[in-house]
């Protein structure tokens, strides 16, 4: 990571100045950017710059090391209110995950919710005590872990690679216990 870039994104996040660059999404597109710095997020062992999107005129997170040459353009502005890491967390999560899953979980979402941070997923309340956690991994081994240590029962419908897996793991574990005499 460029050094003299991170200090000039944390330049204009504090002076509220307006600033330009390039930028190169995830699929290699290139856009050219004019956004409103908020706040740099180290996350993930990556840097993101939070900011306001002037141009589609919605927040944005935007990964540092996509980002070529940045060039204050002097406009300063009045900073609006977000929580800059839950953002980055909700968006550079999910959007690096292999595999998305949503599972029915058999417990109150705030359980749930206790157990979990935003980077594993988000959780939706069906009733009183089933839920649904929206989750994803790089790996559906990941998502069998992170599903165990909800402590509790659950159900996978997708996606069919971790259906699969769960199969395997149950019956694996099922032959490594030996009946009780």
């Amino acid at each position: 990571m460029d050094p003299a870039l991170l200090t000039t994104l944390a330049t204009v996040c504090r002076d509220h100045e307006r600033v330009r660059f390039d930028y190169r999404a995830h699929n290699g597109d290139q856009t050219r950017r004019a956004v409103e710095p908020h706040r740099l997020v180290n996350w993930g062992r990556r840097w993101y710059l939070v900011a306001w999107d002037v141009d589609r005129a919605d927040w944005r997170s935007f990964r540092v090391d996509r980002i070529t040459p940045v060039t204050p353009t002097g406009p300063r502005f009045t900073s609006r209110d977000i929580d800059a890491t839950a953002f980055v967390a909700r968006g550079a999560s999910s959007a690096a995950w292999r595999y998305h899953a949503r599972v029915t979980v058999h417990a109150p979402a705030h359980h749930v919710g206790e157990r979990i941070t935003p980077a594993v997923g988000t959780v939706e309340a069906v009733d009183d005590t089933t839920c649904v956690l929206v989750t994803g991994a790089d790996t559906v081994e990941s998502l069998a872990v992170h599903l165990s240590l909800l402590d509790t029962d659950f159900e996978v419908a997708e996606p069919p690679e971790l259906v699969e897996h769960v199969r395997k793991l149950a019956t694996r574990y099922g032959h490594a216990v030996t009946p009780p005499p």
